[in-house]
């Protein structure tokens, strides 16, 4: 099946990847009873656009599976590297930017640990996290978070010049998601994107659950449905049924994606 796939992408003109929430390997990180109760201190702070960070930390105490995701990320794209392709992440795990794609290709648009934004997502606020900033949400998490000390403050990433509000980081979880850190490269896609009518598609849906169906879920079954030449698979643990309008041209897998992609 694996050497079956290997030739549709080698046949295929373009090729649509949706990566979702099974890369933010949510699953090994509860079995750390020290994740879940720092999770649930995060959440009931309200600091919710700490939980990336937060979990990039933990992920470090996972090194095996960090390396086991890169190795399968990598197989990915390697694969790829000939072919005219696009990846969308639902994930806000900040290794898959890590991964050789070819430049341009990738849109995150939930953002993750690596821009900070004003609280109340003032135009023209963004920024890129300085090492500073970096060392200061390494620190808290440390030695507040995963110590169980559970301080009330935040960590503290500078004001905004325009209101004088807290910076978090900029992702989903903010309150007020500052959404302009994605947008051009989301354009992008979206163009690319209608350049696959009446072509060659293979689509392939990794790990994507039901957390934000309209980024990937929707509208991937969408382009397969109306994409006669298209060809789709869906791999994921649990949520990898087929609808019955594209059982004729789906593939479902019953397998964990990261798992999945280091078979090839």
């Amino acid at each position: 099946m694996l050497a079956d796939l290997k030739e549709i992408i080698e046949n295929s003109d373009m090729v649509l990847i949706g990566l979702g929430e099974e890369f933010n390997d949510i699953l090994a990180l509860k079995k750390d009873t020290d994740y879940e109760q720092g999770r649930q201190w995060i959440e009931a702070e309200g600091l919710f656009w700490l939980l990336p960070a937060y979990e990039q930390e933990c992920r470090r105490k996972l090194p095996k599976r960090q390396e086991e995701m890169k190795e399968a990320l990598n197989n990915l794209a390697d694969i790829l590297k000939d072919k005219n392709y696009f990846v969308v992440s639902t994930s806000v795990n900040d290794l898959i930017r890590e991964i050789p794609w070819k430049t341009g290709r990738l849109v995150m648009p939930c953002g993750g640990s690596i821009k900070k934004q004003c609280s109340e997502a003032c135009e023209g606020a963004l920024q890129e996290l300085t090492e500073n900033d970096n060392k200061i949400i390494e620190l808290y998490i440390k030695n507040n978070v995963c110590t169980k000390k559970f301080e009330k403050n935040a960590p503290m990433l500078g004001k905004c010049p325009k209101c004088n509000k807290p910076y978090v980081l900029n992702n989903i979880y903010a309150e007020h998601y500052d959404e302009s850190g994605y947008i051009p490269q989301w354009q992008l896609y979206t163009k690319w994107l209608q350049g696959t009518l009446n072509k060659k598609v293979l689509i392939l849906e990794l790990g994507v659950g039901m957390k934000f169906p309209s980024v990937i879920r929707w509208p991937f079954e969408k382009v397969a449905f109306f994409n006669q030449k298209a060809s789709f698979y869906r791999v994921n643990e649990s949520l990898y049924q087929m609808s019955e309008e594209l059982k004729d041209k789906g593939t479902s897998i019953s397998k964990n994606a990261v798992d999945w992609l280091r078979d090839i």
